[in-house]
């Protein structure tokens, strides 16, 4: 139901923004809020699980079934371990399975939005691996350079080796490409060695230099460093290795592989949340909907305390290990000590 909700939105959104472009179709319109549908859902997905959860714990208790498990002796904690053992694998099938889908599915709708912000169903966005650089050049043309992998000599110098860049034209065609060995940055000028030009109908040319006037500096490239949403879970291991070689930071890749980690166990703190609110042995007292506003409520302030908490790890604040596992830790203490006044009184 989230899903069809959330992909409804999604189209209504696209159509006001292609209310004037006559050249795109409602089938581009349906592919690109598809595409763009795992992200969101990503965001929404713990919520999901908790409105879930209190749906069905609350279902148990107003049908005195709660009542009879409670009866036959089975303590509470009897009663939701095999339902957060069930949802700690739905959180590890979401990350190990759906978010490479969600990280490619990403991909094509960065494609299909760039096509639609250039109008050439032609166009080509480059795939974020490695190192990407995209720049306006001389004439309306564009520059974009892939590097397999970069080292920072020092603060202003930047060392990169196996350089492909593709010189694009504003239809975002190819003109030619140039490709070397290892290109130097610095004082924002590239310097290309070893390089060989390629040039439709042309022979290909050597050449043992190439320059190219830029306003890259390194904070620059910093910057445009691969979105960590943007790559997989498998991926994220060697692209942290990667941007530790290269004398990068990797904190936000690295916070992001340890919340994709920590999200099966969010997942269960969702649960817990909703078991305190909506798992009661008697519904007959009323105050249901005010459990229920309690519950959503809660929710809430779990996920906007661990994205503030988040923000300041990702701004060296505080621990990243902390800034990721704070808010679950805290969450679940709470919810287990409510969960333990409620069973011994």
């Amino acid at each position: 139901m989230v899903i069809g909700i959330v992909y409804m939105f999604e189209i209504i959104d696209l159509l006001r923004r292609v209310a004037d472009r006559p050249d795109v179709g409602f089938g581009f319109v349906l592919e690109m809020a598809f595409t763009k549908l795992p992200n969101t859902l990503e965001i929404v997905f713990p919520f999901v699980m908790m409105i879930a959860a209190m749906i069905t714990f609350w279902r148990l208790s107003k049908n005195s079934e709660f009542v009879i498990i409670r009866a036959a002796g089975v303590s509470v904690w009897g009663f939701l371990a095999p339902v957060l053992f069930v949802v700690f694998l739905v959180g590890v099938v979401n990350v190990t399975l759906l978010n490479p889908v969600s990280s490619y599915l990403n991909e094509v709708y960065e494609t299909l939005n760039y096509r639609f912000k250039t109008k050439n169903p032609k166009a080509v966005l480059f795939s974020d691996k490695g190192l990407w650089i995209r720049e306006a050049g001389e004439n309306g043309n564009v520059l974009v350079m892939q590097a397999k992998s970069v080292h920072q000599q020092d603060d202003d110098t930047l060392f990169l080796y196996n350089v492909d860049i593709l010189e694009l034209d504003k239809a975002s065609q190819i003109i030619r490409q140039v490709k070397s060995f290892m290109a130097v940055l610095k004082n924002k000028q590239f310097e290309l060695r070893d390089v060989i030009v390629f040039e439709p109908g042309k022979k290909r040319l050597n050449l043992n230099k190439v320059s190219y006037k830029t306003s890259i500096d390194v904070e620059r490239i910093k910057e445009n460093f691969v979105d960590p949403t943007a790559i997989s879970f498998w991926q994220l291991p060697d692209t942290i290795n990667f941007y530790k070689k290269s004398g990068f930071s990797p904190l936000k890749h690295q916070m992001r592989f340890m919340s994709l980690l920590a999200s099966p166990f969010l997942l269960c703190v969702m649960v817990l949340v909703a078991a305190v609110f909506a798992l009661r042995p008697n519904m007959r007292k009323g105050g249901v909907m005010v459990l229920i506003i309690g519950g959503v409520a809660s929710g809430f302030v779990v996920y906007f305390a661990s994205q503030v908490i988040y923000a300041f790890g990702l701004n060296g604040y505080i621990p990243s290990i902390m800034a990721v596992w704070t808010p679950i830790l805290i969450t679940a203490l709470v919810s287990v000590s409510a969960l333990l006044k409620q069973e011994d009184g």
